[in-house]
């Protein structure tokens, strides 16, 4: 299977690059400076771009099979670089005719499974008071998606570790005494894969944690 992978040079985006490669995946990645993906492989194909690089993107998307996103902001975001290149992308997926989307995404991004839950109601509320462009980059980047009509599957994390994989992740909603707040970057890197073989999730969005 040929995945294009977004958000390929974060230190997430290395792992699932790794992984992929390492379970026989050919993989585009995508990438505004490819010197960061320190990875040889002949399965690896890099294509240098920003998103506001139409032509780039659809050279990364033609030919896959599915796409996965990491993108997201690392920190506050001054106007809407990450969800238009978003659009972009999925833009890009409905011309070429690729259905699948594997995007990351936070409890930022409610969804309707969600029950009250204090501790992440209140990382979400501080969020959304302190990083507003953050917040907002989030919510209309999962909106995106949802809305697209593709395949998707949002997956929502919460702190990420650089902790060694588990090789388990607790999967479900907000609220249900199920997810809790850290999660190995790893882990989210194998689980993002899964869900390339994996039906379960389609159309939904399922918060993960160690």
């Amino acid at each position: 299977m040929r995945i294009a992978v977004f958000g390929s040079t974060g230190i997430t985006g290395q792992l699932l690059v790794k992984q992929a490669l390492e379970a026989g995946y050919e993989v585009v990645a995508f990438a505004r400076n490819p010197a960061k993906l320190a990875i040889k492989s002949e399965r690896l194909t890099i294509v240098q771009g920003s998103l506001t690089d139409i032509e780039a993107i659809e050279q990364t998307v033609c030919g896959a099979e599915a796409v996965i996103s990491l993108l997201g902001p690392t920190g506050n975001v001054k106007g809407t670089p990450l969800s238009t290149g978003t659009k972009q992308i999925l833009s890009a997926m409905k011309k070429h005719g690729v259905r699948r989307i594997i995007a990351v995404s936070t409890a930022s991004a409610g969804d309707p499974n969600d029950r009250f839950d204090f501790k992440f109601q209140l990382l979400v509320t501080l969020i959304k008071l302190g990083m507003r462009g953050a917040y907002k980059e989030i919510v209309t980047m999962a909106d995106a998606i949802r809305t697209s009509e593709l395949d998707w599957t949002l997956v929502r994390v919460p702190f990420l570790t650089n902790k060694p994989g588990t090789g388990k992740v607790r999967v479900g909603y907000y609220g249900h005494g199920i997810i809790r707040a850290r999660l190995s970057r790893a882990d989210l890197a194998r689980f993002m894969l899964e869900q390339l073989q994996d039906p379960t999730y389609i159309q939904k969005a399922p918060a993960i944690s160690n």
